[in-house]
């Protein structure tokens, strides 16, 4: 990783849109509206173009001062809420019942549909960037389904759940005992009281996670509850299939990892496994950072903003 880090920026706005920033409706294949954004690159030529998806109950207000960075070096931003959360949610009126079986595989479709189109009508090199169950969604487009970027940047990718003193197999079991049952819609634990302690399971910067606070509270739509037991048990059930042999090592653009040293929601283990792995990947420990990297205290986020601006540099160079 460099040495050098790169200024705060602290004087960046995180509670407003940033100008040039514009939002659209894109339709999945099977006509689930995604809220999706755009920002171009001020000038020209650009750096590239720059596609950033975050993890499970986000949405693009939350990363904002990380593409900000991304912008000034000349990338033009691109992205979309995922399918159920943030901006991306149908109307009670016209939206499909919550499924006791929860399947991650119209989030990929959704992923491989966009970043094909993206990849044909926005000029080269082409990045990925991608956040904790982004992360995963985003490997999983290029092992299942052929996705090609030019780079791969995975943050605190979920390739497994952090099940702390459970066994693996035994939350397997739970997740999977409480889909049988009828209860794979309902959310695994409550989240109705504030936590103190989720702040630091993130981000040690308090100021970052009050922000997304107050997104929430300005637009309550944006709010996601706590995971279902059909997300637990598919997500636990993802991890197998990312530890099976043959299958991330069909994976063959460059790849850098993330992995955040106090990282409790994601088993940062099997980011390492997975990087020695792949054919082409670099992989960097952040000591004192926590699963949102990106929005951490300035220490460990500006290393790894420069650690990701060193390997694009070299990865993906422009034309």
């Amino acid at each position: 990783m460099p040495a050098a880090v790169l200024p705060a920026e602290s004087l960046f706005d995180r509670r407003r849109h940033p100008d040039g920033m514009t939002f659209h409706e894109w339709r999945a294949a099977d006509g689930w509206p995604l809220r999706a954004y755009r920002w171009p690159a001020d000038g020209a030529p650009s750096r590239g173009s720059l596609l950033f998806q975050s993890g499970r109950a986000d949405f693009i207000e939350k990363y904002l001062e990380p593409c900000d960075h991304w912008h000034s070096e000349g990338w033009q931003i691109e992205g979309f809420d995922w399918r159920g959360q943030g901006g991306s949610r149908p109307s009670d009126a016209n939206g499909p019942p919550p499924q006791d079986r929860f399947s991650f595989d119209p989030m990929i479709d959704d992923l491989v549909r966009f970043a094909r189109d993206w990849q044909t009508r926005t000029p080269g090199p082409h990045v990925i960037v991608a956040h904790s169950m982004g992360g995963y969604l985003a490997l999983r487009a290029c092992m299942d389904e052929g996705l090609a970027p030019d780079a791969l940047v995975l943050v605190a990718p979920m390739f497994a759940l952090n099940t702390r003193k459970l066994p693996r197999w035994l939350a397997r079991l739970v997740a999977a005992v409480a889909v049988a049952a009828g209860r794979g819609a309902e959310p695994a634990w409550s989240e109705e009281a504030p936590d103190p302690r989720r702040q630091l399971r993130l981000t040690a910067s308090r100021e970052r996670y009050e922000d997304s606070q107050w997104w929430k509270q300005r637009t309550p739509s944006l709010a996601t509850g706590a995971p279902s037991w059909g997300w637990l048990a598919a997500a636990l059930a993802g991890a197998r299939r990312i530890a099976h042999r043959g299958s991330v090592e069909r994976v063959h653009c460059p790849v850098l990892l993330l992995k955040a040293g106090l990282d409790a929601l994601v088993d940062a283990a099997a980011i390492e496994r997975t990087a020695a792995r792949l054919p082409d990947a670099e992989f960097i420990r952040l000591p004192g950072a926590r699963h949102e990297i990106l929005r951490d205290a300035d220490g460990p986020r500006l290393a790894a903003l420069a650690a990701v601006d060193d390997f694009l540099d070299r990865r993906a160079p422009m034309p």
